[in-house]
């Protein structure tokens, strides 16, 4: 039998696992593993996609990580699709997410950017990544 690799999730080091927590509630996650203030696992709701877990720094220090900047976060991703992202984007303004890029398309895709609380980039795009429908 050969062996195949699966992508199961991103870890993030965070300064407060709570507040993450929240904010990623707010984008549609649910949390499936509370270990606050230490680690916690979160999901998109309703799905059987990848993970993303939150690591206080704290315990990423353990292993000897080391503390990243703001220029550095910004280019750590987190990827997200939608149908109709025009739609969600307006959904997540009443949540409270604070967009640093409204939609807007790309040669490759129509996507928006917010920051989480740590400084991540949170990428949202419409349709699967790269995969933007070609006008005709």
């Amino acid at each position: 039998m050969k062996s195949k690799i699966i992508m199961e999730g991103i870890t993030l080091a965070v300064n407060d696992v709570k507040r993450s927590i929240e904010y990623y509630k707010k984008l549609g996650f649910i949390c499936e593993w509370n270990s606050a203030p230490h680690f916690a696992l979160l999901r998109l709701k309703g799905s059987d996609s990848g993970t993303i877990g939150l690591l206080a720094w704290s315990e990423a220090k353990k292993d000897g990580a080391v503390q990243t900047t703001q220029k550095q976060k910004r280019a750590i991703h987190v990827e997200l699709s939608t149908s109709n992202l025009d739609e969600l984007y307006k959904k997540l303004i009443k949540r409270g997410v604070k967009f640093h890029i409204p939609p807007h398309d790309e040669p490759w895709e129509k996507s928006a950017t917010a920051f989480d609380p740590d400084g991540y980039s949170v990428e949202f795009a419409e349709g699967r990544r790269g995969k933007k429908e070609k006008k005709k």
